[in-house]
């Protein structure tokens, strides 16, 4: 969906909330997501990217501090805040997700086309 977009990967930066994978590929915990909050937030800084893209809700919400689900947040624009800016944010679903539910790639490619349209407008 990146490269369909115009984008590939030495113009998107990937990063994860933590960065190792849980046993059984589980959600991070809360106690996970806290120990490396501030390494993410600081590549998130040096990074200064124009839109924030968050792969699933587990990091939308350690990052946005919502509890709102993925179905109920995706497709939606909030705002990250760094120290001098707000940074454009939205979240789609992961793409693991998207392994196990098709059908749902739809909802995503819509994400994707509207953060090609947010970044052709910077």
């Amino acid at each position: 969906m990146l490269t369909a977009i115009g984008l590939d990967r030495s113009s998107a930066y990937i990063a994860n909330v933590v960065p190792w994978r849980p046993p059984g590929n589980r959600t991070p915990t809360p106690q996970e997501t806290e120990i490396c909050k501030p390494f993410i937030k600081r590549q998130i800084e040096l990074v200064n990217p124009d839109v924030l893209v968050f792969l699933g809700a587990a990091s939308a919400k350690n990052l946005l501090g919502v509890q709102d689900g993925i179905r109920k947040m995706r497709g939606r624009w909030m705002s990250y805040p760094v120290t001098e800016r707000q940074i454009a944010a939205i979240a789609t679903y992961h793409p693991a997700y998207l392994l196990r539910s098709p059908m749902e790639k739809r909802l995503s490619w819509r994400d994707f086309l509207n953060i090609r349209s947010k970044l052709t407008e910077s």
